[in-house]
């Protein structure tokens, strides 16, 4: 409407220029004035009259208006000639902002034809109110902006002139703006807004204000305008966090990719200054990266390595979140996460001692190694007890918290156990429970509470006579249950006599073996047993040391022939027997006996004869020696014959002997052996030399049996239990040479006087014979007649011992005992 307005008036003032040279000569110039907007048919003026017209011919003449742009606004009314409103008038839509408003028009009157103009002034009413283009106007400021700042608003424009046109701007009231209006030529105001207080976009980021356009009118008009003022963003405020401090637990045995917490900041400021990434702090170790992670987007911290709460019970570190505005600000928090312990952590024995080893006789409590258990779980899952097998001799002892003493509870022994191999087990309390086993080593120390003990308590050696002086005769032995020096041992010989001779004499041994060397060659005949005392001494201090008894046996050899005992060849060359010439077959010449020093089969004699006159009229039994007649003496027979016997043994080589008998054959010698026992009174005086003899030997003996016996009394009285017992033997024997080993018991039985000898000791096998004494015998030689008991003619014995070497007397002690007996 405005625009067709303005059309409206150029083409009038178009009209009106064209006509106005022409309305000057027609007529003077007629103008009205009314008021816009007055109501349609109002009379403006009658024109006619104002124009001299007759009223009564203004319709003859036919009035009318001519320009097309005034016909829309007005009329004449041709019977009165009044000019009338037609239209509405708004002098907004014909003047615009002009002052004044005029409004031409050109009436037309024909017959004659006349032009006339008319002017109207139409006269502003305050009928429009200031008016904003813009009723939402948008103004952007940065929130930077300095104080005093100006920012022009859009103007308020009011159709209406004068006194009705705009006059002023309001604003309503605000802490950050104030109003300033300027004014320009041609009365035009433009409002602008000052800043008067700084803005911050993050505490507003949207100021409304109302721009008010007052008029001048009466009354008032106004007009308003919403001016929304954006608060531009500058990245001025860094990103915050929710929480000074974030606090979270995780489970050590958390997989990788497991959420931890999630941190948040916000950034008061907007767009790219707002939009906010996460990162690890500055300063984070590499502990903590290897660890876990942080989404930059998402600010999720998610697990990514393994976890281990012995290792780091708690992380603690930085988190900071940044804009991404220019330049970039960023905010700071720290993030602690707690590792929830589970019970994936035996428990760990230390030693914080080696086991000492521990002497035998170590008292009762004696600690052994000091122990120190851990457990690198916490809580429950860290508390740990400790336990070893009731069979051992040792036991735990708590000394302060986690650290134990293993202490001996009994005695030791280590001969029964040299060493021990304790199984100490941990046990937590943790869900489920998980065990620790440990095996120390506890070895005992060997204390020398041990005697060495030999193989058996005693040994017997056999050793042949004449043996090699220097060899090894045997080797004792003997074990320590101890160890080290406890159980190095030394063998020696106890300083004990043998037949009054020290032991070492007759033996040396090794300290180191314990092996047995001969010093010197023996005699079975002098010697045949032996006991030596062999002591085993341990190097422990102080020493200990036991004995064993070696019983050394001298084994027989034949190195002895046999020796005759009868008949003697002391006195001649040959023994001299008689026997009647009317002996008959069978008839006991005579008997010889002889004795072998060795023992066994050694001193097993036989009799052979090996020479005879007449080997046809004498034979000698094999195992008695007894001579006599294969046949009856005849006359033809020669009276002297001469026999050679010989004696051997059965030992090997074979030793052997012989004796020469001469038998003389009387013939007046008549009366037999037999008849000799019968008459004991005559024998006995025919045997007086013998017996005179005999008596003188038997008081020589006695004699020389009480100073022996005398001797060994003050010996038994001083030695040992040995003597003291040999002097028993001795005391129970009726004859013992202490040189010799043949007991020789005299005998009698009515009138022929016998002889029995005994070979060895009590240990040995001895043979025994009896010997007669013939009371034909011109030199009163023996005739062994048979074994008969102890007599009272032991004395007499003495001659015989003494005419007879001692190799004579020499038996072994291992053989068979014989009786050899002659009838």
């Amino acid at each position: 409407m405005r625009h067709k307005g303005i059309r409206g008036w150029k083409r009038a003032a178009f009209w009106l220029l064209c006509f106005s040279g022409w309305w000057e000569a027609v007529g003077a110039q007629i103008r009205y004035t009314i008021a816009e907007e007055v109501k349609e048919g109002s009379v403006v003026g009658n024109i006619a009259k104002d124009l001299g017209f007759d009223l009564s011919r203004i319709a003859d003449r036919k009035l009318r208006i001519a320009s097309e742009s005034s016909r829309q606004h007005f009329g004449v009314d041709s019977d009165k000639g009044e000019l009338t409103v037609s239209g509405r008038i708004d002098r907004e839509a014909l003047c615009g902002q002009n002052v004044k408003c005029l409004l031409p028009l050109q009436i037309v009157i024909e017959e004659p034809l006349q032009l006339h103009r008319v002017e109207i002034e139409i006269q502003d009413i305050n009928d429009n109110a200031p008016n904003f283009h813009t009723k939402d106007g948008v103004l952007k400021i940065a929130e930077s902006a300095a104080v005093g700042s100006r920012f022009p608003l859009e103007s308020a424009e009011d159709p209406d002139v004068g006194k009705n046109s705009l006059k002023s701007y309001s604003l309503n009231n605000n802490e950050h703006f104030r109003l300033n209006v300027k004014s320009f030529e041609g009365g035009r105001k433009v409002p602008e807004l000052i800043l008067d207080k700084p803005l911050d976009r993050e505490k507003q980021p949207v100021h409304k204000l109302i721009l008010t356009a007052l008029d001048g009118g009466d009354p008032v008009r106004s007009g308003t305008t919403l001016i929304k003022i954006i608060v531009e963003d500058i990245n001025d405020n860094e990103p915050q966090f929710e929480l000074q401090t974030y606090k979270a637990s995780v489970q050590e045995s958390a997989a990788a990719g497991v959420t931890v917490v999630t941190i948040k900041a916000t950034d008061l400021d907007e767009g790219i200054n707002g939009e906010i990434q996460y990162y690890f702090g500055v300063h984070t170790p590499d502990q903590v990266k290897e660890v876990f992670s942080v989404n930059p987007d998402s600010g999720e911290i998610t697990v990514i390595g393994k976890l281990d709460h012995e290792a780091t019970s708690s992380y603690t570190f930085d988190v900071c979140a940044k804009d991404k505005g220019q330049p970039k600000l960023e905010g700071h928090s720290s993030v602690q996460v707690l590792v929830i312990d589970e019970n994936d952590n035996p428990p760990e024995i230390i030693l914080t001692s080696l086991p000492n080893p521990v002497p035998e006789n170590a008292s009762v409590g004696t600690v052994v190694a000091l122990i120190n258990v851990l457990d690198l779980d916490s809580g429950e899952n860290g508390k740990v007890d400790l336990k070893i097998p009731p069979k051992f001799p040792f036991k735990l002892k708590p000394s302060f918290d986690n650290h134990y003493s293993l202490v001996t509870e009994s005695v030791l022994d280590r001969e029964s156990n040299p060493e021990y191999n304790i199984d100490i087990t941990a046990t937590d309390s943790g869900s489920p429970t998980l065990k620790t086993v440990k095996t120390i080593n506890v070895k005992v120390l060997d204390v020398n509470d041990n005697a060495p003990v030999f193989s058996q308590p005693s040994y017997n050696v056999y050793i042949k006579e004449n043996n090699v002086a220097g060899a090894s005769l045997f080797s004792v032995a003997a074990l320590d249950s101890d160890v080290d020096k406890n159980a190095m041992l030394t063998y020696s010989l106890v300083d004990s006599k043998v037949n009054q001779v020290p032991a070492s004499s007759y033996f040396y041994i090794n300290s180191e073996n314990g092996t047995i060397y001969s010093m010197s060659s023996f005699d079975y005949e002098k010697l045949k047993i032996l006991d030596v005392i062999v002591q085993a001494k341990d190097h422990g201090s102080p020493s200990l040391s036991s004995n064993a008894t070696v019983h050394v046996f001298i084994l027989d050899q034949n190195d002895n022939a046999p020796a005759v005992i009868y008949p003697s060849a002391v006195m001649g060359s040959a023994s001299h027997q008689r026997m009647p010439r009317s002996a008959k077959a069978g008839h006991l010449v005579t008997k010889v006996t002889a004795v072998d020093a060795d023992s066994g089969h050694n001193a097993w004699i036989s009799y052979r004869l090996a020479e005879a006159v007449d080997a046809s009229l004498f034979s000698v039994n094999l195992h008695t020696g007894e001579v006599r007649t294969k046949r009856s003496v005849s006359e033809q027979d020669d009276s002297s014959q001469r026999l050679l016997i010989e004696i051997k043994d059965n030992g090997e080589p074979v030793q052997s002997t012989t004796v020469t008998v001469d038998v003389l054959i009387e013939d007046g010698f008549h009366e037999p052996v037999s008849d000799y026992r019968k008459k004991s009174a005559e024998v006995s005086k025919k045997s007086g030399k013998i017996t005179l003899y005999l008596i003188i030997s038997l008081a020589s003996v006695s004699l020389l049996c009480l100073m022996t016996f005398f001797i060994l009394l003050v010996k038994c009285a001083r030695g040992s239990r040995g003597s003291s017992s040999c002097c028993i033997r001795r005391s129970e024997s009726g004859y013992k040479n202490p040189n010799r080993n043949l007991q020789i018991q005299l005998n009698t039985d009515g009138p022929i006087k016998y002889v029995e000898v005994l070979g060895g000791d009590m240990m040995s096998q001895s043979q025994s014979f009896g010997s007669y004494l013939s009371p034909m015998s011109e030199f009163s030689d023996f005739t062994l007649v048979k074994p008969s008991s102890t007599t009272d003619f032991t004395d007499t014995l003495n001659v015989l011992d003494a005419s007879l070497p001692d190799s004579t007397w020499k038996f072994e002690s291992q053989q068979v005992r014989m009786s050899r007996n002659i009838i």
